[in-house]
């Protein structure tokens, strides 16, 4: 399969990630995996119709889906004829472009959006760059950007923090921060950080040439011991550490 990814008009630097296009080769014929990083996206399927969520979802041609934030894995079949177009958004970015259901409702789902949502697909197969900068640009409903310095600060330090200090260092309580969170990314504080940590290991895990055995792995990003890292490792990828 081709994947490619184009930066979004720094105008939306502040909410969008990247554009993203998924095309099917002809030898393509297999299961993907994605692994949760607390972002939410927005998908058009412009080929044809396409299994997602471990087989429990069709999305159909033409048809635009809002994806929610993953807390485990996700497979979706790649063929041939799979053609897709994304939008993968900042976490609690949603709200900056649409006025519909807190994330919480949304979280390890695929639903598609009705027209008054939805991309024009003749429009998009253009010049798809250019239609999703002004589509977005268009919609932005407020500039604000909620949690901005609480999901820095998970950022920066690698998901190792309690949410007692989390809410303590943000001026809130921690009822605040989690009913903040749930509105507005889908998890819990506590689970966006252990998917931060995550990925921190994953990075180290998968960086050719690094020399860092399981063991200081684990121990660098704050794991009790390797054996809690493999178990991590598992439950937000179905895979072991060796398996990688």
């Amino acid at each position: 399969m081709k994947h490619q990814e184009i930066l979004p008009t720094p105008k939306l630097t502040p909410y969008i990630h990247s554009f993203w296009e998924l095309k099917g080769e002809p030898h393509d014929n297999q299961w993907e995996r994605i692994f949760p990083d607390g972002c939410p996206g927005i998908v058009l399927n412009i080929g044809a119709s396409f299994h997602t969520d471990n087989g429990k979802i069709v999305m159909d041609h033409g048809k635009t889906y809002v994806v929610g934030a993953m807390t485990s894995f996700k497979d979706s079949f790649i063929n041939t004829d799979t053609h897709l177009l994304g939008v993968c958004l900042k976490p609690t970015a949603f709200s900056n472009f649409y006025k519909y259901v807190p994330q919480h409702e949304l979280i390890n789902s695929t639903v598609q959006f009705d027209k008054a949502y939805s991309f024009d697909l003749e429009k998009i197969k253009k010049v798809p760059t250019d239609y999703l900068n002004s589509f977005f640009i268009d919609r932005i409903r407020m500039s604000n950007k909620p949690l901005t310095t609480v999901i820095a600060n998970i950022h920066h330090c690698k998901g190792q923090i309690s949410i007692y200090e989390l809410a303590k260092q943000n001026h809130m309580t921690v009822r605040q921060l989690e009913r903040n969170f749930k509105i507005h990314i889908g998890t819990t504080p506590k689970e966006y950080a252990r998917i931060v940590r995550f990925q921190s290991a994953l990075t180290l895990m998968t960086t050719p040439h690094q020399q860092k055995s399981l063991s200081d792995i684990a121990f660098e990003c704050g794991f009790f011991d390797q054996a809690h890292l493999a178990n991590e490792v598992k439950h937000h990828t179905g895979l072991t550490p060796s398996q990688f």
